[in-house]
């Protein structure tokens, strides 16, 4: 009965080891990996969109947003990339890095077509892999999420 009911409540009576936060290795590993892409993504964009490269310009002036959108987005991104290689805010970054993608593929599914500039689809491809990485943080990481929308402050507390 005792292996049944802690079945049923969710807990786990296994010797899976588990680090501070509460979450077992193997997820916490997970969720640093995805974190680390989705991150890795963005960063790489950030020079392009501060030097003010042709294909930023060209993307943000078809939106009709340039430059500022085009420094908004980066400085998004700069934000998002710090926020999720900080261990105590890491869901609020992934939930930035959400948010800017859904504008982005937004842009790709809209007005800027899939493929910019013959990319062949390079930069919507690494907006839905930054999309499908943030998110996958914020579900292995639903607890900590759970807890800030209960009480804000608590995306200062460690675990």
């Amino acid at each position: 009965m005792g292996a049944q009911s802690s079945q049923m409540t969710g807990s786990t009576t296994s010797n899976t080891p588990q680090c501070a936060c509460g979450l077992p290795i193997t997820w916490r590993i997970g969720s640093w990996v995805l974190q680390f892409i989705a991150a890795a993504i963005l960063a790489q964009t950030l020079f392009f969109k501060f030097s003010g490269a042709e294909e930023p310009k060209f993307i943000f002036s078809t939106l009709g947003v340039e430059p500022w959108g085009r420094w908004a987005a980066g400085v998004s991104e700069l934000i998002a990339v710090i926020l999720l290689l900080t261990p105590r805010t890491v869901v609020l970054g992934a939930g930035l890095a959400i948010a800017v993608m859904i504008g982005a593929i937004g842009a790709h599914l809209g007005p800027l077509g899939i493929s910019v500039k013959n990319d062949g689809g390079l930069l919507f491809g690494l907006a839905v892999a930054v999309l499908v990485s943030a998110t996958g943080v914020l579900v292995i990481r639903r607890e900590k999420v759970l807890k800030i929308i209960r009480n804000p402050l608590s995306v200062l507390s460690n675990d």
